[in-house]
């Protein structure tokens, strides 16, 4: 009986010990969170939210993407908000380091895919009802292939597509790229996997491809890259919300990766002098769960 009675005060101990755990998990401030997905499939657009097809002469190929960074998260209510009117919920580092204002690179926050890019309680977003996104998108880091001599090599890109970034020394792999110095949108820097060899170039000026479906009504900068998409169902933040609200940012990686081609094989192959012309993501619709 002795026992019986220990036994059954341990289990009353235990069950309020856990009950008060409950207790102060539900008192959390909820938060927003917002993470980034990588797709292949999505609709592949132009710079005006449409359908977009590759022009002749150029390729382009659907890279395996490794991580990503943004420079620049806003929600907008509705396709007359401009820029920066909205609500913003993130904004980077920037720097002057390098003479004019640019994105500091060593200062960004780098992630993988389904990884959290951004967890801010709900307290700091205004109340509203969110019909659009606005991403400005600053690094992607990814996978393809290069062509050169009838065979294919693996190797990474790393793509600078915010406005201006400031960049000190940053390496792929084993190869090692000392910068010191801002680059413009379209600064790539390409390395062999697992081979001492590399490469660097400068995509032409206002060529990376930026859809925003509500250009007529709220345009972004030439040279920036801020990608906007609109919610299926407005999001709505009433301010006093018990539950975290998540954010996917699905990215259309829809052959986003494009060159000039030389010998038309649709083989990227540098070697023969085929350049890179736009390396811009191709759509964004975001989702979200309350």
């Amino acid at each position: 009986m002795r026992k019986l009675i220990i036994l059954l005060l341990f289990t009353a101990a235990t069950i309020s010990f856990f009950s008060c755990s409950n207790d102060n998990s539900s008192n959390e401030e909820p938060m927003l969170i917002i993470k980034f997905k990588f797709d292949e499939n999505q609709t592949r657009l132009n710079n005006l939210g449409q359908p977009s097809t590759i022009p002749a002469g150029n390729a382009a190929l659907s890279p395996i993407f490794n991580t990503i960074s943004a420079h620049y998260i806003e929600l907008a209510p509705n396709a007359n908000t401009q820029i920066g009117q909205g609500t913003i919920v993130y904004h980077a580092p920037e720097t002057t380091t390098g003479g004019s204002n640019a994105i500091d690179f060593g200062q960004s926050k780098i992630v993988s895919e389904g990884e959290t890019f951004l967890k801010i309680p709900l307290s700091q977003v205004a109340a509203g009802s969110y019909q659009w996104m606005r991403v400005s998108l600053s690094y992607q880091n990814y996978q393809i292939n290069i062509h050169h001599q009838g065979i294919d090599y693996p190797g990474t890109i790393a793509s600078f597509v915010g406005f201006n970034t400031y960049i000190s020394t940053f390496n792929i792999g084993n190869n090692i790229f000392p910068v010191n110095g801002n680059k413009a949108q379209g600064y790539w820097a390409f390395g062999l996997n697992n081979q001492p060899y590399s490469s660097s170039g400068q995509a032409p000026a206002n060529a990376t491809t930026v859809p925003n479906p509500i250009a007529s009504t709220s345009p972004i900068p030439q040279g920036s890259c801020v990608v906007t998409g609109n919610f299926s169902n407005n999001l709505v933040i009433n301010g006093n919300e018990t539950r975290d609200v998540s954010i996917t940012l699905s990215l259309s990686i829809n052959k986003s990766f494009e060159w000039h081609e030389i010998t038309a094989d649709g083989k990227y192959e540098p070697s023969i002098g085929e350049n890179v012309v736009d390396m811009g993501l191709r759509g964004l619709i975001p989702t979200y769960v309350k």
